[in-house]
């Protein structure tokens, strides 16, 4: 298998549906800690099997996909996965956004089904991209200054910096996940910030009302720059969407846990009563 799916959680009696969880850049499926603890706690998701995938460029996932684009790492997430509620954080969503619109493209033929993969979806932290070509380029430029350090430098001491970021000044230590973080390669998250990164990402923001599943969009009320993203998201998907601005910054889930798996339950439970 191209991606490592990791089992997190199996459900207590009949598996009424799979939520599958996307990390951010850094992480892998061992870094959702609390918050797995706080799903399984919630009664709602008792018959919810839980899988965590180790995106492209990290953790136990085949190097020899490293250096594919996002269309192709939203693929390879549905083909690991299959039908599921999908969770995806930061780098995690703008994968899943990605598969959600995936068609037809020169690297091959998607499932037809593709779609009808994600049963829903949950965008925590997450963007649909920048707009202006300049700005991309410049973010582009940022990220590759960002892998050439992180070769340079090395991981451990690229993970002190980039965990020291303002993003995360919310983030306890105690789940910033930095062991875990330290399993993946340096050169497979170089390899994701030029393939895979914001700057490298074309903007989807125009093609938002194609997407047909239903959807949460979830970010820290005081991460001000994705909670404005995230009203935009949820006025730019045609379809139900729902938000939510839970108190604390951009790694939300992990700061507040609880919060954010009781909304997650509220939404998984919505879509099993439907089913």
């Amino acid at each position: 298998m191209a991606l490592h799916v990791e089992h997190l959680v199996t459900p207590r009696g009949q598996r009424q549906a799979t939520l599958a969880l996307l990390h951010g850049f850094t992480q892998n499926s061992r870094c959702w800690g609390p918050f797995v603890e706080a799903l399984q706690a919630e009664p709602g998701l008792s018959g919810i099997e839980i899988v965590a995938v180790d995106a492209a460029g990290h953790g136990l996932s085949d190097p020899a996909h490293d250096d594919v684009d996002l269309w192709v790492a939203g693929d390879l997430t549905m083909q690991a996965v299959g039908p599921a509620i999908y969770l995806g954080y930061s780098m995690g969503g703008r994968t899943l956004l990605h598969a959600a619109l995936g068609q037809l493209r020169q690297t091959g033929p998607i499932q037809d089904s593709i779609q009808d993969s994600i049963q829903g979806m949950i965008l925590l932290g997450s963007t649909a991209g920048i707009e202006q070509k300049i700005e991309r380029a410049k973010r582009r430029e940022a990220d590759e200054a960002l892998a050439a350090r992180l070769e340079s430098d090395g991981l451990e001491t690229f993970l002190d910096d980039w965990l020291a970021n303002p993003l995360f000044a919310g983030l306890p230590e105690e789940t910033a996940a930095r062991s875990e973080r330290l399993t993946n390669r340096a050169d497979g998250l170089a390899a994701s910030l030029r393939y895979r990164g914001t700057g490298a990402q074309e903007s989807l923001w125009d093609r938002l009302d194609e997407i047909t599943c239903p959807t949460l969009v979830v970010a820290g009320k005081t991460d001000t720059k994705f909670a404005a993203i995230g009203r935009r998201l949820q006025s730019a998907i045609a379809v139900e969407t729902d938000l939510a601005l839970p108190d604390g910054g951009h790694a939300i889930h992990l700061e507040s846990p609880q919060a954010v798996a009781r909304l997650v339950a509220a939404f998984v439970t919505s879509l099993v009563a439907r089913s």
